[in-house]
């Protein structure tokens, strides 16, 4: 009897796994396992999805050109370049899903975000993971691993799970000694935390295969509305557009992002208090021995000494009502991965950890 079989590469994809959000028998939880926006989303995007309610009969805009007008204005960017997604993920998947497939190869970092292998996987293309450095993008290393099966090079920066951030010359060089038939996938989705930072825009304008991704789900707090974007030279955009969904995004969603990335002042507020307790807590974890890479994101990567001690002070956290994340997934099974939540919850968790390691030494 012939059996039903799916595309190739489907069957190798590990499913996604989440941030926990609950520990069986615990009440009260911490949770600083997803990178969420503990200040939640802004006052107008909230207002936004309420006036949405009367027309929730309606389909949606099928252009989204009210919110990538909204983007465009707000970022100096070319509204016709933007094209809108089911978070950052959905565009990293249109690119696979066009760009790549059976015979070709995608490239990205030892420790990058897991949606660049599935994504890879799912179009049957091929995977390729290369080496950092000490946690840090290597360029040298990704222009290395280039052959002429290559079409797509992911790289997050600031990353996802390191915190790293590569410079703005480092991105340049590695654009520089791409080969014009390679697209380089610059995925900003924590850039709103670095001040002053356009997540690489001008490399988009001035070349025509470097794409940059973003998403509402970290900074603007709407990880629930899941509200992606995507800025690429046109021709890449037009290719896009073919196999995007006409009604992707809710007209909720639609709303709630455009008024969102207006109200800047909020994304500035949230910033700075990012930026205050990111540094406290990866202090306080550095003095009672738990060291961490200058993060440049919402989140900090607490290195622990081995993997039995990484275990069981994540059993420990867990016992205290808060969860963080391991990254075991991503070649890193000494470390935790823990988002900076409010100041409460900072303090929760250096206290805590602080009692672990007292407690490990005793």
């Amino acid at each position: 009897m012939t059996q039903i079989e799916c595309q190739p590469g489907i069957m190798d994809i590990k499913l996604y796994v989440g941030g926990k959000s609950s520990v069986s028998g615990v009440e009260n939880i911490i949770k600083v396992s997803s990178n969420e926006n503990p200040l939640g989303p802004s006052p107008a995007a909230k207002e936004a999805v309420r006036a949405s309610a009367e027309t929730l009969h309606r389909y949606p805009s099928t252009d989204h050109a009210a919110l990538r007008q909204a983007i465009a204005e707000v970022h100096g960017l070319d509204a016709d370049r933007i094209i809108c997604g089911v978070g950052s993920d959905e565009v990293i998947t249109f690119l696979c899903q066009a760009f790549a497939g059976p015979g070709t190869e995608v490239l990205y970092t030892e420790h990058g975000f897991g949606m660049y292998k599935i994504s890879a996987l799912a179009a049957g293309a091929t995977p390729v993971e290369v080496p950092e450095n000490t946690r840090v993008t290597d360029v040298d290393a990704l222009l290395a691993g280039v052959t002429d099966r290559t079409r797509l090079v992911f790289i997050a920066n600031p990353n996802n799970p390191t915190g790293t951030m590569i410079s703005e010359a480092e991105v340049t060089r590695l654009a520089d000694g791409l080969p014009p038939n390679v697209i380089l996938v610059l995925d900003g989705a924590y850039a709103e935390y670095v001040q002053g930072f356009d997540g690489h825009a001008s490399l988009v304008e001035a070349r025509q295969n470097v794409v940059m991704t973003r998403t509402f789900s970290k900074i603007y707090g709407m990880g629930g509305m899941r509200v992606g974007w995507g800025y690429a030279p046109q021709a890449i955009i037009d290719v896009l557009n073919r196999i995007r969904g006409p009604f992707n995004l809710s007209g909720t969603a639609l709303a709630a992002a455009a008024a969102a990335v207006r109200d800047q002042a909020y994304v500035e507020a949230c910033r700075a208090e990012n930026a205050r307790l990111r540094t406290w807590l990866a202090g306080e974890l550095a003095r009672v021995g738990v060291p961490s890479d200058t993060a440049q994101a919402n989140f900090i990567l607490a290195r622990l000494g081995s993997v039995e001690e990484a275990d069981l002070c994540d059993a420990y956290l867990q016992s205290q009502g808060i969860l963080i994340r391991r990254v075991s997934g991503y070649n890193l099974p000494k470390a935790l991965r823990i988002t900076v939540g409010t100041e409460a919850e900072c303090r929760a968790v250096a206290e805590a950890i602080a009692a672990f390691k007292a407690g490990a030494r005793a």
